[in-house]
């Protein structure tokens, strides 16, 4: 089944008397479970194009369609809903809330949503407990090291069972452990919940992981091959 389909997309910005093709004619579908990566030089494109899939920014042509939703026909409050409904994000800062606890964060999409309270506690709980935090759940991002600060972030992602996952370069402040620790939660995750991770990196020790690796250049897709990784 396919979860997003990318045809024949353009992002243009023009930067002062320059254009800039970011994403340059790209055509791409990911399957559900697909666990890939988009890899590439800064500046290829990758950032864009996650936001593009994700609806926080429009193409200047061409189509997205996401869980049978074409992006360009839904209006910015319709679009809103829609990244609720179906996208989780996971950023290379984290973005938790400072002033809630690990569980209020985690909860946070969940209550926007209006989920029953005790519908919400239990996947909360339980969401807490895959990224192995149980015992941190009243603790503020402050409290948090960053590690277990992006475990969160994940966990929140997480929780309302979204379509898939938008990472950007997840690990990229994380220590080895740290990154290895959240690598394979989001794996087991990705296996046990058939959930859909689509992932921009730099990082070595995510792309070992992928079963799909894209390489962007100057906004294009130069190549698109499945690895045999099956942990």
């Amino acid at each position: 089944m396919k979860v997003v389909e990318i045809n024949d997309v353009f992002k243009t910005y023009h930067d002062t008397e320059v254009e800039v093709k970011a994403v340059n004619g790209v055509t791409l579908s990911f399957e559900k479970g697909d666990f890939a990566v988009i890899v590439g030089p800064s500046g290829s494109g990758k950032t864009t194009l996650l936001n593009l899939i994700g609806g926080l920014d429009q193409p200047t042509a061409g189509e997205i369609i996401v869980a049978g939703h074409r992006l360009s026909e839904l209006k910015p409050s319709e679009l809103i809903d829609f990244r609720m409904e179906h996208v989780g994000f996971v950023f290379q800062s984290y973005n938790l809330i400072p002033v809630l606890t690990a569980s209020e964060n985690v909860g946070f999409i969940m209550s926007l949503q209006k989920w029953p309270k005790e519908k919400r506690m239990a996947r909360t709980d339980e969401m807490l407990q895959s990224v192995g935090l149980s015992d941190r759940h009243k603790s503020r991002p402050a409290q948090l090291s960053g590690g277990q600060q992006q475990r969160v972030a994940v966990a929140r992602a997480l929780a309302p069972r979204p379509q898939f996952i938008l990472a950007d370069e997840p690990t990229a402040n994380l220590d080895t452990k740290s990154a290895e620790t959240l690598l394979d939660i989001m794996e087991k995750l990705n296996r046990e919940e058939e959930m859909t991770f689509i992932f921009s990196t730099h990082d070595v020790r995510v792309m070992k992981r992928a079963r799909r690796v894209i390489t962007l250049e100057d906004g294009r897709v130069v190549s698109d091959e499945r690895t045999n990784h099956h942990s």
